[in-house]
This record gives structure tokens, sequence and C-alpha cells, in this order.
């Protein structure tokens, strides 16, 4: 009996441990990811740029609160947090409260789906054949119905109360010691908000440097922002294909993404122009799907520096 059900028992086993690890244990297992990007004029002191992205706050989530709350020991120049901050309608204190001590820093944001909707019980399946279709969110597919509705006016007014910059198909100005920063942000792609005719034009002659920022990484999106010369593109959303193998990598960024860009610094290109892009992995996972493996939950300090001469 021990040598006929020994492999099976051993497999289900060791997959059982795998869930358990994947649900309890990676998903509270926060990280920092350190980049450096020389996107800034030659002579310019480098700046330290915290990305947060992805949040999905659920109530009474203290573990993530106070990680959060704790980055904002790293002093940073600026905090971009690039949307999905909630996946619970009643977790907007919550999230305030563990993004308070960040919001004493010069910020911008942008909005993603699950900043205006909630999480709904779906397939982990549906991912996949998403991805083999090409239809992502509401790009090819139909209308979502029934859709559970977050308030996020008091979280945009509390960003926009601590002096943070709102990028939703817009552009904003900061101004820190030493660089004034010029952003252009689109809303979300994922669910069709994006008007780049909006803020079309590239960046501002006059700003020292120019940045993109939008949630998640459509094509579209990143095409726009190249063309047009920002040197850096800052989005979040695919959690960094949450669920990896390891030794292969994502199998999905839930937009037309390519996988082996779900996550990091990488490059984009359009003809004759090229930017970085940073995907950050996000620090949450949605309601319904609170796991993740072999990609840890964080948040990532860029540290921009002068471009070679």
């Amino acid at each position: 009996m021990r040598a006929r059900y020994g492999v099976p028992l051993g497999l289900a086993a060791f997959g059982a441990a795998c869930v358990g690890y994947a649900v309890a244990i990676e998903p509270r297992a926060f990280r920092l990811r350190r980049v450096t990007v020389p996107v800034l004029p030659p002579g310019m002191r480098p700046l330290r740029l915290l990305q947060v992205s992805d949040i999905h706050m659920v109530s009474g989530q203290r573990r993530k609160q106070r990680w959060l709350q704790s980055l904002a020991g790293l002093r940073p120049d600026l905090v971009v947090n690039t949307g999905d901050n909630l996946s619970d309608p009643e977790a907007v204190p919550e999230l305030l409260d563990a993004l308070g001590p960040l919001m004493e820093y010069p910020g911008a944001y942008v909005f993603g789906s699950n900043d205006y909707y909630g999480p709904r019980l779906r397939n982990p399946a549906r991912y996949l054949l998403e991805k083999a279709s090409g239809r992502h969110g509401l790009n090819g597919n139909p209308p979502v119905e029934n859709a559970v509705h977050i308030p996020w006016e008091p979280m945009r007014d509390a960003f926009d109360a601590a002096g943070w910059a709102g990028l939703t198909n817009t552009r904003g100005r900061i101004k820190l010691d030493g660089c004034d920063l010029a952003l252009t942000g689109l809303d979300d792609p994922h669910i069709k908000r994006d008007r780049y005719s909006e803020v079309a034009g590239g960046p501002d002659p006059d700003a020292d440097v120019s940045l993109a920022v939008v949630h998640a990484p459509y094509l579209r999106a990143l095409d726009a922002f190249t063309a047009d010369g920002y040197p850096l593109i800052l989005a979040g959303h695919t959690h960094g294909g949450q669920l990896r193998i390891p030794g292969y990598g994502a199998l999905v960024t839930n937009c037309d993404l390519d996988t082996a860009r779900a996550s990091g610094l990488s490059a984009h290109t359009t003809p004759g122009h090229r930017a970085y892009l940073h995907v950050s992995a996000g620090c949450g996972a949605g309601r319904y799907t609170p796991a993740r493996f072999a990609c840890p939950p964080e948040a990532t300090l860029l540290t921009l520096t002068p471009q070679p001469r």
C-alpha cells in the first residue's frame, strides 16, 4: 500500500503545503525593492521616489497597515501611488491611517479599477482565458453588471488635502528641493477611463524632468507616453503575475503587457523612442484571490540619478 500510494500522497501533501504558503505566509512577507534609474539631467542630485501600488486594503489587515506606515522611515523625496488601493468598501479609514505617515511627503496618485469598484468572486482560470483571447477588463469584454461601488471620494479628498497631485487624465507639477518635477497621468485603461488626448504633447519643456504615471500598463498607454518622449513610466496593476512559477515567471499580467515585464524595471520602445518602464508587483491581492506565490508583496524605492553625459 505504501509503495502504491506513496507518490500521490506525497504530491498531495506538497500541493497542500504550497497552497498554505501562498495563502497564509507569502502575502504577509512584505519587502522593499530598490532600483536605480538614470533619467535626471546631468549634475542634478539624485531623487528618491517611493512607489506604492495595489494595496487592496481589507479591514483588519493590521500587518499591512503597520508595514505601510513604516515606509515613511525611508524619508523619500516623493511618493507615487499607482492605484488599486482598496478591496473592501469599509476599509477607507484603515487605508488612510496606513498611508498617513507617507502623506506627510510630497506625492502624486492615479486610481485603478479597484478604487472605483469592489472585487467580485470569479474563477482564477478566467485570467488565463482572457490572456488567450486578448480580452482584459472592459477592453473587449462586456461591461460589468451589478458592480460594487467603492466610496472613493473621501480617499481622493484626503490625498488632495495632503497636497498629493491627482493625475486623473491630467498633468501636475511638484517642486522638490533642487528639482522642478512635472508628472502626466492617465485614469485606468483597464476600464477604459484613459483619455490620452487630454494630456498629449509630451514632457513640459520648462521642467527639470517629466514622468508618466498610469495604473494598468496597457500597450496603448505605454506607446503614447513613449512616443511623446517621457523618460520613465510608472505603473502597477499586474501584481507581478501574483502566482509565478519558479524558474519561469508570471503566467498572466491581466492586460496586454507581455509576462516578461510583469514587474520590475524594463524598457519600452516605439519607433525612434525609448522609455524606462517600472511596473510594481504591488503589496496586496484581491479580497477573493488572497494568494501570492514566488511573488512577494512589495513597494519600490526608485533612486532617480543623472543620465550619463
